[in-house]
């Protein structure tokens, strides 16, 4: 089997390349520090199998797997055993494994690696913002303009070259710009509050001192952006 590793810790690529090495299986094409290169290298080439990290800056390995169109298996490797039941909601998830990673237990995980069968699409892909009409924006998913409702978007969230678009009901991930879609999102209704993060100011639950809390996201507000944002609220 072909295979990649994602981890932001050179240390953990070393031990994961390692453990890989003494299995004749196994070929490691390429490691990656992070999710966004990753997904560059996949746009172009396939791999039978990846070794993820959940925990990594910016770029998450859940956010990751929600990225992807048609993820290969994946092994996740992590330092917390916190997120095991969260995994496996993921059909692409064949296994689970917590650091330190022992040789008996990796090899577990490349067995059932090789006799599971082919991970079936687990992914909201998508490449990029194609249009709006009315309350509706519309998205380019696996080659399908899907319609999300706009007034129910509470968040966007900048994540290296993709977006993360969050509404009441489901998440998208997008390949663009926060400054492309900002432009198609009615100014009545939203506001960027910080470098990376546009919100609907309908949703906010709560300010406190330079963030706003919405849903159970606490979403930071720079200080250029503080005054724009306390203008738009109702205050009493």
């Amino acid at each position: 089997m072909n295979c990649i590793i994602i981890d932001d810790e050179a240390t953990a690529r070393a031990i994961i390349g390692q453990l890989c090495s003494n299995v004749p299986s196994l070929t490691v094409l390429e490691e990656f520090p992070n999710a966004i290169q990753a997904i560059k290298y996949l746009n172009q080439n396939e791999v039978d199998l990846i070794f993820l990290d959940i925990h990594m800056p910016d770029f998450t390995g859940f956010d990751f797997i929600e990225t992807i169109k048609n993820p290969p298996k994946i092994v996740l490797t992590t330092s917390d055993a916190n997120f095991a039941i969260q995994a496996f909601e993921y059909d692409c998830i064949v296994d689970y494994l917590v650091k330190p990673i022992t040789p008996e237990r990796f090899q577990k995980a490349i067995q059932k690696a090789e006799t599971s069968p082919v991970a079936a699409s687990s992914s909201s892909a998508s490449e990029h913002v194609e249009t709006t009409s009315g309350n509706d924006l519309y998205v380019n998913i696996d080659r399908r303009l899907i319609k999300i409702d706009i007034p129910s978007i509470y968040l966007v969230e900048a994540k290296g070259d993709y977006i993360l678009i969050k509404t009441e009901d489901k998440n998208y991930t997008v390949h663009s710009t926060l400054k492309k879609i900002e432009e198609k999102l009615p100014d009545s209704l939203f506001l960027k509050i910080h470098r990376s993060y546009i919100i609907n100011v309908q949703k906010i639950i709560d300010i406190e001192d330079n963030s706003v809390l919405i849903k159970k996201d606490v979403i930071p507000v720079s200080r250029s952006n503080r005054p724009e944002l306390m203008k738009r609220l109702n205050l009493l």
